[in-house]
Formats: C-alpha cells, structure tokens, sequence
C-alpha cells in the first residue's frame, strides 16, 4: 500500500522533485485552543549539557575535564557565578538578561545503561518511563496531548519533511509534506489528476492533501545563505505558522553527538540552535510573549573528557527553556555534584529531575492541561512533582 508520505515524495506521476538539504528536519505542528504557544525542539545525538551550561563552580570540574568546559576563562559568559553559557551561545544572553532563557540541569528521561540514540530518541519523543512502555505506546506525547485538548484542530497538524518524528505519530490525523519538494501543476492540470485518481480512495486522499497543502504555500520556503541556512528557514516558517492558527511546533536540531572534537562539532550545533531560537523570536513579533521553547536531547555524555577531545554517551544531560512566556535567567532545579562519589555510575551526571516533569509543567500552564491527564496518559506513569514555575 502506498503511503500518503511515500506519495508526496514520488516523482513518477506529477514531477515532484525531493532536494531536501541533508540537514533539513521534519516539523510538526498543530493547532490549539488558546493564545499560547509551545515549541519543541529535539536536539539528537545527546547534547553535552555540561558543556553547553559550563558548571565551572564545581570544584571537580577541572579534574574531569582538561579541555572543555572551562567557564569564563575559557571564554564562556558567567551566568550566576556557578554556570557559565558556552561561548557559541553569547548571541542568546540578551535573553538570559531579560529572563526569557534559563536551564534545567542534570535532567533525563527514565532511560538507563544502554545508551543507544535510536532508543534514546525514541523514548523521549514518546514520553514512556520504561522500555516496556516504549514498546506498547507506539505514538508521541504532543499527539496525546491533541487527544486529550477538546478544541484542538488536528486537521492542522502537520509533519513537514524527509523523516518522521514520533513525538507527533498517533491517532491525530496528520499530513505530510518536504519544504524544500517542488511541487507544480497548472489548474488543467490538477483536473487530469482529479479525474485520475478519482476512483482510488488512496491516490485521492493523497492528491487532495497535496493540492491543499500547496495551496497553502507551505512548500515555499525562503532561500538562505551560511552554515544556519536550512535552520533559520525552518524557524521562520515555524513562526509564521505559529502566528496564525497554530499553537504548537516541534522540529529536531541534529549533529551533538560529539565523540571526538568536541570543540568544533558542538560548536556547529550551538550556531544552529542560537540561530533557530533566534529566528522564532524575530518571526514571532509580538507572540514571543506567549511562546515557551523547550530543547530537550535524549541523555547526556559523560563528566569526564575522552582522549580524543570529546565526550562519550552519558545519563544526566541539560534542557534549555526560552521564550517571553518562560521565568529564566535562572537554572531550574537542584545540581548532583560532580564529586566521585555523586557520579551515576562512576561516569555520568547524575540526573536529579525527570525531563518529562518539566515539560509537563509546561503543558499545565500553557494549555491547563490537567495534572492527571499529564501523569497518566499523556506522559505514562509520570510523577510530575513539585511546581518548578517554569513560566512567567
């Protein structure tokens, strides 16, 4: 059976053509009740939150790290005399100033020991506490959360893209389309294919989709120029489907896994996550006030630097928060220590707090989600804890 995904990407009946840049990433979106807005950002390949948020006020640091992570002296800004931001995102500390950025360190899903990306990535984006949960739940916690919103248009959600992104999969209907897909047809044009696949409930269903979402414009996306080309576009269309009808957002942000090199590698991905936030608050205008960014990786790396000037698969990682709806200029939450005997396992940040109680928190105040619902189907066996007051 053909897939509406698989048609869309097809070239062989209406001359589609997919040049997706290698790092373009699937977004999804929807629309919600109400004047607030959530973005989602997936950073894959576990994020070095350590050295992202430099905790050069821990006495340990130094013995673990020859390289990396040095604090203000290595050129990171101070935040509060503990924490420092690395220096590829200066160009956020504006934010930082104006309490619309701020942390939460040493978080991590329930997931343990293995430390493989693909399950990782699959547990975050799904939300489940255990591998079990994992294998049961095969859909993504802002699908259930559609699900439990009386007033949210799932007609709306989208997936935008080469790959899917399991944190939007489930029963809300959505459609599918590659941004950078040329998609053209002239009115004749359309009408032979409508007489085509009139009598194929598939390729009608298919076609349709494909008509209305070009209809729409979404397969034009500016073109850019410089190593954050294809974040900013993103970013940009994100906002302007967020400044109309749609109320929630979630694309992936690639490239952190940072075995060897870890200076150049997290570098990159640093500009383009700085740029993305960036490009959301300047296409949000106005709505910046009512928007909260959550950048969530699937596990940390490990407190000690390798021999090869990187960090290897982890536990404890960090999670960035950002928006004018958030209270930053702060780090949410306690800090383990990195002390030898405060260490999971010897090796990782311990982590303190399970990432999905923040993001669930999020969820209460941005939407009045209730805590039962949050707790029970839309993150599955959650404890969300105490109030963290991650929003203004």
């Amino acid at each position: 059976m053909l897939s509406r995904r698989l048609f869309l990407k097809s070239g062989a009946l209406i001359g589609c053509s997919a040049a997706a840049h290698p790092w373009l990433t699937s977004i999804s979106l929807a629309a919600a009740p109400g004047e607030n807005r959530l973005v989602v950002i997936i950073l894959r390949g576990a994020m070095d939150g350590l050295d992202v948020f430099q905790p050069y006020g821990d006495p340990a640091l130094p013995g673990l790290r020859k390289t990396l992570s040095a604090g203000p002296a290595g050129g990171a800004a101070d935040l509060d005399g503990f924490f420092a931001l690395h220096p590829a995102l200066q160009p956020l500390m504006p934010l930082w100033t104006a309490g619309e950025m701020g942390f939460a360190p040493a978080v991590s899903t329930p997931y343990r020991d293995k430390r493989s990306h693909f399950d990782g990535q699959d547990m975050l984006e799904a939300g489940t506490g255990t591998d079990l949960d994992l294998i049961r739940q095969r859909d993504g916690w802002l699908n259930r959360l559609l699900q439990q919103m009386p007033g949210a248009v799932s007609e709306t959600a989208y997936s935008v893209g080469l790959e899917d992104m399991r944190i939007l999969d489930g029963p809300a209907p959505a459609k599918s389309w590659a941004p950078e897909t040329r998609f053209r047809v002239t009115a004749q044009g359309q009408r032979l294919l409508e007489h085509v696949w009139h009598d194929d409930p598939l390729f009608r269903q298919a076609g349709g989709q494909a008509m209305e979402i070009v209809a729409e414009g979404l397969e034009r996306i500016d073109e850019e120029k410089g190593p954050t080309r294809d974040i900013r576009a993103l970013a940009r269309f994100a906002a302007g489907r967020l400044n109309g009808q749609t109320r929630i957002a979630s694309f992936s942000i690639a490239g952190w896994d940072s075995h060897a090199g870890q200076v150049q590698v997290i570098g990159r991905a640093l500009d383009r996550l700085a740029a993305a936030i960036l490009t959301l608050r300047d296409g949000l205008g106005a709505n910046w006030g009512r928007t909260t960014v959550l950048a969530m990786t699937e596990f940390g790396r490990t407190a000690r630097e390798n021999g090869t000037g990187g960090t290897d698969h982890g536990t404890g990682g960090a999670m960035l928060v950002a928006g004018g709806a958030v209270r930053g200029g702060r780090a949410i939450g306690g800090w383990p220590g990195l002390g030898e005997g405060d260490l999971y396992a010897g090796r990782d940040l311990m982590p303190m707090r399970d990432v999905r109680a923040h993001a669930a928190w999020a969820l209460h105040g941005l939407f009045g989600t209730p805590r039962g619902i949050l707790e029970r189907d839309v993150f599955p066996g959650l404890d969300m804890g105490e109030d963290p007051r991650l929003l203004a």
